[in-house]
Protein backbone atom coordinates (compact mmCIF):
# COMPACT_ATOMS: atom_id res chain seq x y z
CA UNK A 1 0.00 0.00 0.00
CA UNK A 2 0.76 3.78 -0.62
CA UNK A 3 0.46 6.17 2.09
CA UNK A 4 1.69 10.06 1.05
CA UNK A 5 4.90 9.88 -1.05
CA UNK A 6 7.29 7.21 -1.50
CA UNK A 7 11.30 6.61 -0.80
CA UNK A 8 13.21 4.36 -2.11
CA UNK A 9 14.21 1.78 0.93
CA UNK A 10 17.10 0.70 3.00
CA UNK A 11 18.61 -1.98 1.39
CA UNK A 12 21.66 -4.41 2.92
CA UNK A 13 21.97 -7.84 4.65
CA UNK A 14 18.09 -9.17 6.10
CA UNK A 15 17.75 -7.82 9.75
CA UNK A 16 17.76 -11.68 12.20
CA UNK A 17 15.04 -10.90 15.05
CA UNK A 18 16.83 -9.83 18.09
CA UNK A 19 16.21 -7.82 20.96
CA UNK A 20 16.82 -4.11 21.15
CA UNK A 21 20.69 -4.37 22.10
CA UNK A 22 21.50 -6.08 18.90
CA UNK A 23 24.52 -4.74 16.96
CA UNK A 24 25.21 -5.05 13.23
CA UNK A 25 26.85 -8.35 12.00
CA UNK A 26 30.41 -7.75 11.91
CA UNK A 27 31.67 -6.12 8.39
CA UNK A 28 27.86 -4.56 7.92
CA UNK A 29 27.12 -1.73 8.14
CA UNK A 30 23.81 -0.84 9.85
CA UNK A 31 21.23 1.64 8.28
CA UNK A 32 20.90 4.61 10.35
CA UNK A 33 18.35 5.33 12.76
CA UNK A 34 16.65 8.93 12.10
CA UNK A 35 14.66 9.54 15.17
CA UNK A 36 11.65 11.84 14.13
CA UNK A 37 10.51 14.06 17.01
CA UNK A 38 7.53 16.86 16.56
CA UNK A 39 9.17 19.76 18.03
CA UNK A 40 8.31 22.33 21.13
CA UNK A 41 8.79 26.13 21.53
CA UNK A 42 9.87 24.41 25.37
CA UNK A 43 13.49 24.35 25.49
CA UNK A 44 12.81 21.19 28.37
CA UNK A 45 11.25 18.77 25.09
CA UNK A 46 14.62 19.82 23.15
CA UNK A 47 16.86 18.96 25.93
CA UNK A 48 14.85 15.50 26.64
CA UNK A 49 14.98 14.14 23.26
CA UNK A 50 18.69 14.92 22.92
CA UNK A 51 19.23 12.80 26.15
CA UNK A 52 16.60 10.17 24.92
CA UNK A 53 19.08 9.79 21.76
CA UNK A 54 22.01 9.55 23.96
CA UNK A 55 20.58 6.70 25.80
CA UNK A 56 19.82 5.15 22.21
CA UNK A 57 23.01 5.72 21.72
CA UNK A 58 24.62 4.03 24.55
CA UNK A 59 22.22 0.76 23.69
CA UNK A 60 24.10 0.29 20.60
CA UNK A 61 26.86 2.51 19.95
CA UNK A 62 27.87 1.27 16.68
CA UNK A 63 24.62 2.60 15.30
CA UNK A 64 24.37 5.79 13.64
CA UNK A 65 21.69 7.68 15.11
CA UNK A 66 19.96 11.30 14.18
CA UNK A 67 17.37 13.92 14.90
CA UNK A 68 15.23 15.74 13.05
CA UNK A 69 11.92 17.34 13.64
CA UNK A 70 8.70 17.88 12.20
CA UNK A 71 8.51 21.15 13.09
CA UNK A 72 9.24 24.34 16.16
CA UNK A 73 12.90 22.78 16.39
CA UNK A 74 16.01 22.14 14.47
CA UNK A 75 17.17 20.33 12.71
CA UNK A 76 14.27 19.58 10.91
CA UNK A 77 13.39 16.25 9.14
CA UNK A 78 14.49 17.45 5.45
CA UNK A 79 17.58 19.01 6.71
CA UNK A 80 18.49 15.74 8.76
CA UNK A 81 17.71 13.56 5.76
CA UNK A 82 19.69 16.12 2.85
CA UNK A 83 22.69 15.81 5.26
CA UNK A 84 22.49 12.15 4.98
CA UNK A 85 21.91 12.44 1.25
CA UNK A 86 22.91 9.31 -0.85
CA UNK A 87 25.61 8.20 1.36
CA UNK A 88 23.37 5.04 2.72
CA UNK A 89 19.96 4.03 3.67
CA UNK A 90 18.34 4.85 7.13
CA UNK A 91 15.57 4.09 8.87
CA UNK A 92 12.72 6.84 10.21
CA UNK A 93 11.39 5.94 13.58
CA UNK A 94 8.83 8.42 14.88
CA UNK A 95 9.04 10.09 18.55
CA UNK A 96 4.88 9.87 18.39
CA UNK A 97 2.89 7.38 20.65
CA UNK A 98 0.39 6.72 17.84
CA UNK A 99 -0.33 6.48 14.73
CA UNK A 100 -1.99 9.53 12.97
CA UNK A 101 -1.08 12.03 10.08
CA UNK A 102 2.40 13.06 11.32
CA UNK A 103 3.14 8.98 10.70
CA UNK A 104 0.60 8.55 7.90
CA UNK A 105 1.79 11.56 5.55
CA UNK A 106 3.47 14.51 6.63
CA UNK A 107 6.86 12.08 7.61
CA UNK A 108 6.47 9.83 4.62
CA UNK A 109 6.11 13.00 2.01
CA UNK A 110 9.17 14.60 3.83
CA UNK A 111 11.21 11.15 3.33
CA UNK A 112 9.78 11.14 -0.19
CA UNK A 113 11.31 14.55 -1.00
CA UNK A 114 14.95 13.94 -0.41
CA UNK A 115 17.28 11.70 -1.64
CA UNK A 116 18.24 9.49 1.58
CA UNK A 117 17.14 5.94 1.24
CA UNK A 118 14.52 5.04 3.44
CA UNK A 119 12.20 3.26 4.91
CA UNK A 120 9.73 4.74 7.79
CA UNK A 121 8.94 2.95 10.81
CA UNK A 122 5.79 2.18 13.06
CA UNK A 123 4.78 4.94 15.79
CA UNK A 124 5.73 3.81 19.62
CA UNK A 125 2.70 3.27 20.63
CA UNK A 126 0.41 0.72 21.43
CA UNK A 127 3.45 -1.32 23.10
CA UNK A 128 3.87 -3.05 26.14
CA UNK A 129 7.61 -1.36 26.55
CA UNK A 130 5.29 1.98 26.17
CA UNK A 131 2.80 0.84 28.86
CA UNK A 132 5.97 -0.26 31.36
CA UNK A 133 7.20 3.35 31.03
CA UNK A 134 3.74 4.91 31.77
CA UNK A 135 3.69 2.16 34.85
CA UNK A 136 6.91 3.19 36.19
CA UNK A 137 6.65 6.82 35.84
CA UNK A 138 2.68 6.34 37.83
CA UNK A 139 4.93 4.38 40.29
CA UNK A 140 7.31 7.15 40.56
CA UNK A 141 4.68 10.15 41.00
CA UNK A 142 3.30 7.94 43.53
CA UNK A 143 0.82 5.34 42.45
CA UNK A 144 0.38 3.03 45.77
CA UNK A 145 1.24 -0.27 45.81
CA UNK A 146 -1.98 -1.29 46.90
CA UNK A 147 -4.77 -0.69 44.34
CA UNK A 148 -6.84 2.06 46.04
CA UNK A 149 -10.96 0.46 45.55
CA UNK A 150 -11.64 4.52 44.38
CA UNK A 151 -8.86 4.86 41.96
CA UNK A 152 -9.10 5.50 38.20
CA UNK A 153 -6.53 6.79 35.60
CA UNK A 154 -6.70 9.07 33.15
CA UNK A 155 -4.64 9.09 29.69
CA UNK A 156 -3.57 12.19 29.06
CA UNK A 157 -2.29 12.46 25.41
CA UNK A 158 -1.82 15.24 22.72
CA UNK A 159 -5.01 14.31 20.10
CA UNK A 160 -5.79 14.13 16.72
CA UNK A 161 -8.64 13.78 14.56
CA UNK A 162 -7.05 10.54 13.24
CA UNK A 163 -9.37 7.73 14.02
CA UNK A 164 -5.92 5.34 14.01
CA UNK A 165 -4.78 7.67 16.61
CA UNK A 166 -7.93 7.72 18.92
CA UNK A 167 -7.86 3.89 18.36
CA UNK A 168 -4.27 3.72 19.36
CA UNK A 169 -4.83 5.50 22.39
CA UNK A 170 -6.96 3.22 23.45
CA UNK A 171 -5.37 -0.10 22.98
CA UNK A 172 -2.74 1.74 25.48
CA UNK A 173 -5.11 2.17 28.06
CA UNK A 174 -6.64 -1.20 27.85
CA UNK A 175 -3.26 -2.24 28.59
CA UNK A 176 -2.60 0.10 31.10
CA UNK A 177 -5.80 -0.63 32.63
CA UNK A 178 -4.90 -4.24 32.99
CA UNK A 179 -1.62 -3.59 34.40
CA UNK A 180 -2.66 -1.25 36.79
CA UNK A 181 -6.20 -3.33 37.40
CA UNK A 182 -8.17 -0.15 37.50
CA UNK A 183 -10.32 1.91 34.76
CA UNK A 184 -8.28 4.15 32.58
CA UNK A 185 -10.24 6.40 30.47
CA UNK A 186 -8.33 8.19 27.89
CA UNK A 187 -8.75 12.06 26.87
CA UNK A 188 -6.93 14.16 24.66
CA UNK A 189 -5.03 17.91 25.09
CA UNK A 190 -6.34 19.19 21.44
CA UNK A 191 -8.31 17.85 18.25
CA UNK A 192 -10.37 15.31 19.97
CA UNK A 193 -12.77 14.21 22.98
CA UNK A 194 -12.76 13.98 25.90
CA UNK A 195 -10.36 16.82 26.97
CA UNK A 196 -8.57 15.45 30.56
CA UNK A 197 -11.25 17.94 32.81
CA UNK A 198 -14.02 16.14 31.19
CA UNK A 199 -12.34 12.68 31.85
CA UNK A 200 -11.80 13.33 35.59
CA UNK A 201 -15.21 14.14 35.72
CA UNK A 202 -16.90 11.36 33.83
CA UNK A 203 -14.89 9.08 36.52
CA UNK A 204 -15.95 11.07 39.71
CA UNK A 205 -19.21 10.61 38.30
CA UNK A 206 -18.60 7.31 38.56
CA UNK A 207 -17.62 7.34 42.04
CA UNK A 208 -13.81 7.41 41.99
CA UNK A 209 -12.52 9.66 44.00
CA UNK A 210 -8.61 8.92 43.86
CA UNK A 211 -7.89 10.00 39.78
CA UNK A 212 -4.19 10.08 38.48
CA UNK A 213 -3.44 11.49 35.34
CA UNK A 214 -0.89 9.42 33.66
CA UNK A 215 0.82 11.93 31.10
CA UNK A 216 1.42 10.31 27.53
CA UNK A 217 3.97 12.95 26.67
CA UNK A 218 7.40 12.06 25.07
CA UNK A 219 8.87 15.42 26.84
CA UNK A 220 7.80 18.37 28.56
CA UNK A 221 5.95 20.75 26.83
CA UNK A 222 2.42 22.88 26.31
CA UNK A 223 0.13 19.78 26.16
CA UNK A 224 1.58 18.15 29.09
CA UNK A 225 1.19 20.95 30.91
CA UNK A 226 -2.22 21.65 30.32
CA UNK A 227 -2.91 18.04 31.12
CA UNK A 228 -0.74 17.82 34.00
CA UNK A 229 -2.74 21.54 35.72
CA UNK A 230 -6.66 19.34 35.36
CA UNK A 231 -4.99 16.62 37.75
CA UNK A 232 -7.35 16.41 41.19
CA UNK A 233 -4.81 13.93 42.29
CA UNK A 234 -1.11 12.81 40.87
CA UNK A 235 0.27 13.18 37.70
CA UNK A 236 2.92 11.05 36.20
CA UNK A 237 5.54 12.99 34.24
CA UNK A 238 6.38 12.67 30.37
CA UNK A 239 7.93 9.45 29.39
CA UNK A 240 11.37 11.10 28.42
CA UNK A 241 14.46 9.22 29.03
CA UNK A 242 12.55 5.97 30.74
CA UNK A 243 14.70 3.35 29.97
CA UNK A 244 12.02 1.38 28.06
CA UNK A 245 11.91 4.32 25.62
CA UNK A 246 15.05 4.07 24.38
CA UNK A 247 14.61 0.22 23.94
CA UNK A 248 11.32 1.03 22.24
CA UNK A 249 12.79 3.30 19.48
CA UNK A 250 15.54 0.19 18.73
CA UNK A 251 12.48 -2.19 18.54
CA UNK A 252 11.15 -0.02 16.13
CA UNK A 253 14.50 0.31 14.00
CA UNK A 254 14.65 -3.56 14.43
CA UNK A 255 11.36 -3.88 13.37
CA UNK A 256 11.39 -1.56 10.27
CA UNK A 257 14.64 -4.17 9.17
CA UNK A 258 12.89 -7.26 9.28
CA UNK A 259 10.68 -6.25 7.02
CA UNK A 260 13.51 -5.43 4.08
CA UNK A 261 14.67 -7.42 1.61
CA UNK A 262 17.75 -7.53 -0.28
CA UNK A 263 16.14 -6.00 -3.19
CA UNK A 264 15.38 -2.35 -3.33
CA UNK A 265 11.88 -1.35 -3.14
CA UNK A 266 9.77 1.57 -2.72
CA UNK A 267 8.82 2.15 1.18
CA UNK A 268 5.67 2.56 2.83
CA UNK A 269 5.05 3.07 6.57
CA UNK A 270 5.36 -0.05 8.86
CA UNK A 271 2.24 -1.23 9.81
Amino acid sequence: MRTGSTTRTATGTKARAAGPARTALPGATAPALVVVAHGSRDPRALSTVRALLGDVRALRPALPVHLGHIELNEPLLPDTLGALGDAGPAVLVPLLLSRGHHVTRDIPEMAGASPARTRVAAPLGPHPLLVDALHARLLEAGWPARVPADGAVVLASAGSRDPQSRAGTARTATHLAARLGVPVLSAYASAAAPTVPEAVRALAARGYRRVAVASCFTAPGRFATQCAAAAPWIVSAPLGTHPAMARLLLHRYDEALRTVGTAARRAVPVP
